[in-house]
């Protein structure tokens, strides 16, 4: 180990800082030698996956293979959402992608890369940045389009770029990222925090009696073909009032106005927007939820709550429930494949009866 002016300096250590004292040092007056807590990094592990909330938390399966792989390893997550990963069993290290970032991860070096996005600022990371190991996709620095950094990547590169075969696709986004990445998928659970130690209360939800469904009403505006009209949400609330369930309304910001008319019209307990933190704890609070492919069906996932997903225009094959829960599609097929406009006028959706999703409520979550 190095010396500097006769102290001994452990740099290889998970704790070890560099430009501050690391947490032993702070907390217990410890200096590299004899350190009782000196852990020895074996590898350093980069994932870029920039994309959306929801696509972060769904790769997180991943955490958990690396850990099991590379027991004495560093991974370090460059991402455009850094909250969203959880400080317990997360990365050791949370980057957002931003300039100061993407300085320092181009002069380090590393034993395994995965980018995990097709995006081209990704690509050209794993082409500038240092390491052993490169798995996901590159950008072709003659054209400047994503390319599978070698051929575990092909599979999901295909998908992505191909209708065709997106639509004959039979393989989670899950196990398509462990393949991508040299693994076989072996039904890892998300790594997800649900803010329980934030002291978060809910004194307006409906007494905790294992019933409480939530019901996350929207969709994001990019794929409106997913809509549900309120005159659906009306009949599958009365029918689990009915039924004996508890709905709660769930939604941010562009689902605040339909909530309060859904409240308005049915009594269903609304408790509002919240920051995310408290929204995911919010869900926390539900026995079963039921949503679209949105955010809050990754966030329901993650939290391992039976979740029932209204799909219409995604492959229901990319969504592993993890057997909690099931995929209900309305009774006309869908003929506009991940598009954000129907071509028919009138989405399918409005094909999907209130019974159909109350059938997979009493099915998953019996009173």
């Amino acid at each position: 180990m190095p010396d500097l002016n006769g102290i001994t300096v452990h740099p290889d250590c998970r704790h070890f800082r560099g430009d501050l004292p690391c947490r032993p040092n702070k907390e217990h007056g410890y200096q590299c030698g004899g350190c009782p807590m000196y852990a020895p990094v074996q590898q350093r592990i980069l994932i870029i996956k920039l994309g959306a909330i929801g696509d972060v938390i769904r790769t997180t399966p991943l955490l958990r293979r690396l850990r099991q792989e590379f027991p004495h390893c560093y991974i370090t997550w460059l991402t455009h959402t850094p909250a969203i990963l959880p400080a317990q069993e997360g990365p050791d290290e949370v980057l957002k992608f931003e300039l100061s970032s993407i300085v320092q991860l181009q002069g380090r070096e590393f034993d395994i890369l995965y980018n995990l996005d097709k995006d081209k600022e990704a690509g050209a990371l794993l082409n500038s940045i240092r390491a052993t190991q490169k798995f996901g996709y590159a950008l072709r620095p003659y054209d400047g389009v994503a390319w599978p950094q070698n051929e575990l990547a092909n599979h999901k590169f295909l998908t992505g770029v191909f209708d065709e075969l997106s639509l004959q696709n039979q393989k989670p986004y899950v196990q398509e990222i462990f393949e991508l990445c040299g693994f076989e998928s072996r039904g890892e659970e998300y790594v997800f925090d649900n803010h329980q130690d934030k002291g978060y209360e809910w004194p307006m939800l409906p007494a905790a009696t294992g019933r409480r469904v939530g019901l996350n009403t929207g969709c994001g505006d990019r794929w409106t073909t997913r809509l549900w009209s309120d005159e659906k949400w009306v009949a599958l609330i009365q029918q689990l009032q009915y039924g004996g369930y508890q709905p709660v309304l769930l939604g941010g910001e562009a689902e605040d106005a339909r909530n309060k008319r859904l409240h308005a019209a049915t009594g269903a307990v609304y408790p509002g927007t919240f920051p995310l933190p408290q929204f995911i704890n919010l869900l926390d609070q539900m026995d079963l939820i039921v949503t679209q492919v949105t955010m809050a069906m990754h966030i329901s996932i993650a939290l391992r709550k039976p979740t029932v997903l209204m799909n219409n225009i995604f492959n229901p094959y990319e969504f592993d429930l993890y057997g909690r829960g099931q995929i209900v599609q309305p009774d006309r097929p869908c003929v506009c494949f991940y598009r954000g406009s129907c071509k028919l006028g009138t989405s399918c959706m409005e094909e999907l009866p209130a019974e159909k999703v109350f059938a997979a409520v009493q099915q998953s979550l019996p009173v």
